[in-house]
């Protein structure tokens, strides 16, 4: 595992809430692409319910950084795509069940017009760094 460094208030920056605005790390960096909530057959999971689209969405990214030898605890980035910033509780709910509330990665939260269908309210890319 990659030793992280994270800075929740950097001097003369608000402290962060529910983030931490800066994670450093040395290793091989590992880029997750943007994940949908889709099961493993390519199926929408949760049409219309953001907590079931949003356990799913982190289930998946699990399994990719899983794939490249990572965990959560190794993530130091998140990004949500949100067709509804409403959508937000019910992905911090699904976040909390994978990464430990002192090891919270930088994030950021964009709301858009919409995804590559409409039955997707989330989509969740991750970045993060684990040992050499």
């Amino acid at each position: 595992m990659s030793r992280l460094t994270r800075i929740s208030a950097p001097e003369g920056v608000a402290p962060a809430t529910a983030y931490t605005h800066v994670v450093m790390g040395t290793g091989r960096f590992i880029a997750v692409s943007g994940q949908l909530a889709l099961d493993e057959d390519g199926e929408l999971v949760g049409k219309g319910d953001a907590a079931a689209q949003a356990r799913q969405v982190f289930e998946n990214v699990r399994r990719c950084l899983a794939a490249a030898g990572a965990t959560f605890d190794d993530v130091v980035k998140l990004t949500y795509f949100v067709t509804d910033m409403a959508h937000m509780p019910a992905i911090r709910a699904a976040r909390d069940t994978f990464l430990a509330p002192d090891r919270l990665p930088a994030s950021s939260a964009v709301q858009v017009t919409s995804l590559v269908g409409p039955e997707f309210l989330m989509e969740i890319e991750a970045f993060a760094v684990v040992g050499e």
